[in-house]
């Protein structure tokens, strides 16, 4: 496993984490931490993408983290309701 292998793994570990998390309703989808780890996780598996000249997940992996990056800005702006 080279550099780019590992770099790629971490950054996909972390979407994975995630969905993970939230799949067994351990963290919310609409909350912070949520969209960090994808955030995170899209960013190093792009950088990962790029270094190897593979664009389709350049592509892929940034829109990810672009996405993530508009849904953690639209919910800190939310109203945040009480229990």
């Amino acid at each position: 496993m080279n550099t780019t292998d590992i770099i790629g793994t971490i950054g996909v570990g972390l979407i994975l984490i995630a969905y993970f998390l939230n799949i067994f309703s351990l963290i919310k989808k609409d909350g912070i931490l949520f969209y960090t780890l994808n955030i995170l996780g899209g960013a190093i598996a792009c950088f990962s993408s790029y270094l190897i000249r593979f664009w389709p997940f350049v592509v892929l992996e940034g829109t990810w983290a672009i996405i993530s990056v508009i849904g953690l800005l639209k919910s800190i702006k939310k109203p945040q309701v009480l229990p």
